[in-house]
C-alpha cells in the first residue's frame, strides 16, 4: 500500500512537472443568474465542491473575475470550454 501511494505521488509530481500548469478564470457578466453560474461550475469542473462553486461565483460577481481551478493546461482548456458551453465567460491564465 505504501509503495502504491509513493508511486502515485511520484506520478502526480511527474505530471505536474511535465504538463504546464494553468488556471481557469471565471469572469462576471450581467446575463447569467447566480444559480446558473453555480450549477454550471459544478457541472463543468467535477473537482469543485458546492461550497467552492458558490465562493467562486461570489468572487467573480464582486471582483469581476475569480480563479476556478489550477490544473494541467489540457484539463484547463476542457473546463474552460465546458463553462463557455454553459454561456459563461472563462479564460485561462498560464501559471
Amino acid at each position: 500500500m505504501v509503495e502504491q501511494e509513493t508511486a502515485t505521488r511520484t506520478l502526480e509530481e511527474t505530471l505536474r512537472e511535465a504538463l504546464p500548469p494553468a488556471t481557469v478564470v471565471l469572469h462576471n457578466d450581467d446575463v447569467n443568474s447566480m444559480d446558473h453560474v453555480v450549477v454550471s461550475l459544478l457541472d463543468s469542473v467535477p473537482e469543485l465542491e458546492p461550497e467552492r462553486a458558490v465562493e467562486v461565483m461570489l468572487a467573480a460577481h464582486e471582483h469581476g473575475s475569480a480563479d476556478v481551478i489550477s490544473c494541467p493546461l489540457e484539463r484547463a482548456e476542457l473546463y474552460r470550454d465546458r463553462l463557455e458551453r454553459h454561456g459563461l465567460t472563462a479564460t485561462i491564465r498560464r501559471s
